[in-house]
């Protein structure tokens, strides 16, 4: 996968801020790399599920993890905001966060170290409101 988003492009940070700037479809200057990229791993994604479920178990665990919710709540959606916010600002998500990792640049662990500070506060406030610090 590092490798995929390397090749793509979707490492660097002006690439992807070129897909989520629409307003450069005026001046057809708008990158549209990473609506390729995505739509190959919606396809990976769509046959690796089908080939996978049809286990009865996982080979690492007891069972599948499947998600039970059929509806979005608050915290799906605010997750969701927060998500593209930072993505937008930084042009940067998990996964090519860690593969920049191999080439570090500031930029990447100010990423990195914003992504783990994060992570560890929704854990802590998740611990907390269901009183399991």
């Amino acid at each position: 996968m590092g490798a995929g988003l390397v090749i793509s492009g979707m490492t660097q940070p002006t690439k992807v801020l070129a897909f989520l700037d629409v307003s450069r479809l005026a001046h057809g200057t708008w990158d549209a790399t990473l609506a390729f990229v995505l739509a190959a791993a919606l396809g990976v994604t769509f046959v690796g599920y089908r080939v996978v479920l049809r286990r009865a178990t996982p080979l690492c665990a007891k069972a599948f993890q499947i998600p039970t919710a059929t509806k979005p709540d608050t915290r799906l959606i605010l997750g969701s905001a927060l998500f593209g916010i930072g993505w937008g600002l930084a042009g940067v998500c998990p996964g090519p966060a860690l593969a920049n990792l191999v080439l570090p640049t500031a930029h990447g662990l100010g990423f990195m170290a914003a992504m783990i500070l994060g992570m560890a506060g929704a854990k802590l406030y998740n611990g907390t409101k269901k009183g399991k610090l």
